[in-house]
């Protein structure tokens, strides 16, 4: 501790150092009156620095990612791709899947992760989870299921690095079951914040809503595909936030959306679910979200140019940004995003799912 930090800094700093630190305890050691102390302890969890009672540090819980982890492999064309022939093509394998990207990211960026996925018992799957402990993610509560092979992402890409067809084999997400979540319990029960991708079973998606919204949890929740928009449920109650691209929006509401007004209207429909905000992803457009301002309505903003090497896991690098931003200011919807396309950028200018020069302090850098 230096001898030029603030009193309010010091005393920050010896809490951190004994989260049970008593009132008394830090007057004495600071030379402060108790009521002082109690101006600094309340200026600190206005400051979101602590948690209020028993001095909680933010950083020490987890963000709770839940869903799918995969193998990916990418196959990129050497020209413009010809349907119905042949394609000379690149090769790349990679770790992934929704959950699993997400975690990595944040994992990356500094923030304590937890990962609950299913694997199968083979090699792929002990791969998956050895990587996944070595870049810091905590397994300890994954799944490895007997008898199954672990999931698999196979994209083709064109000769520009854009997606032209995904081919997603996740079979072991089917064993993430209610069941399988209400036995992970004490590892989900005090998380800043859950993530889960609608890999999940419908009924487990409906247990993690549920609890979301009895519990006041924060729940973000990410679409995988348009198919899979159908296994969220009517009910949104208790969701935080729900990140889709537009086709998936379009699949949630059952119909085509041709305009702006058409997209808010369709968000506001998914409010009216019970979903307290929406981001809709666009590409290289950008990305529009609800706004809590009255009379606001849907804002927008532009995707940074980005020089693209490969599209695959800069969805999933935005869904952190955004949840790196929210575990901070939890009510800055705007913000979250800024940092969403920050973390794409870096990722669709990267050839790796996620890209390796995503650190503590890549948002500090220029």
């Amino acid at each position: 501790m230096t001898q030029h930090a603030s009193k309010k800094e010091q005393l920050y700093q010896l809490i951190a150092a004994q989260p049970f630190i008593s009132q008394q305890e830090l007057a004495d050691q600071l030379g402060l009156s108790r009521s002082a102390v109690a101006g600094h302890i309340a200026a600190l969890i206005r400051d979101k620095r602590l948690l209020g009672r028993a001095y909680v540090l933010p950083d020490q819980r987890p963000v709770v990612c839940i869903g799918g982890a995969n193998i990916d492999r990418k196959l990129r064309t050497l020209g413009p791709v010809q349907m119905g022939t042949s394609n000379p093509v690149s090769q790349h394998e990679a770790f992934g899947g929704v959950a699993r990207n997400i975690a990595e990211n944040l994992a990356r960026l500094g923030l304590p992760t937890r990962l609950l996925c299913a694997v199968g018992d083979d090699a792929a799957g002990q791969s998956l989870l050895a990587h996944a402990q070595a870049v810091g993610i905590d397994i300890k509560a994954c799944l490895q299921a007997a008898g199954m092979h672990s999931g698999s992402y196979t994209a083709l890409l064109n000769d520009e690095g854009d997606m032209v067809l995904a081919l997603a084999h996740m079979e072991c997400c089917e064993a993430l079951t209610p069941d399988y979540l209400h036995s992970r319990q004490p590892q989900r029960g005090h998380a800043a914040f859950t993530i889960a991708d609608l890999n999940l079973p419908t009924d487990s998606i409906g247990l993690l809503l549920q609890e979301a919204h009895q519990q006041a949890m924060p729940l973000m929740m990410v679409a995988v595909s348009e198919p899979k928009m159908a296994r969220l449920p009517q009910d949104l109650r208790g969701l935080r936030l729900l990140l889709l691209n537009l086709g998936e929006l379009e699949a949630a509401v059952a119909h085509r959306i041709n305009s702006d007004a058409e997209m808010a209207a369709a968000c506001q429909q998914l409010q009216q679910r019970g979903v307290q905000d929406v981001i809709v992803t666009m590409g290289v457009d950008g990305v529009s979200y609800t706004s809590s301002d009255a009379g606001q309505g849907m804002r927008h903003l532009p995707a940074p140019a980005a020089a693209v090497r490969d599209a695959t896991g800069a969805g999933d690098a935005f869904a952190a940004g955004v949840a790196w931003s929210l575990y901070r200011e939890p009510d800055d919807l705007g913000l979250a995003c800024e940092y969403g396309l920050k973390l794409a950028k870096l990722t669709l200018e990267s050839d790796a799912t996620v890209a390796a020069t995503i650190s503590p302090t890549i948002f500090e850098e220029a």
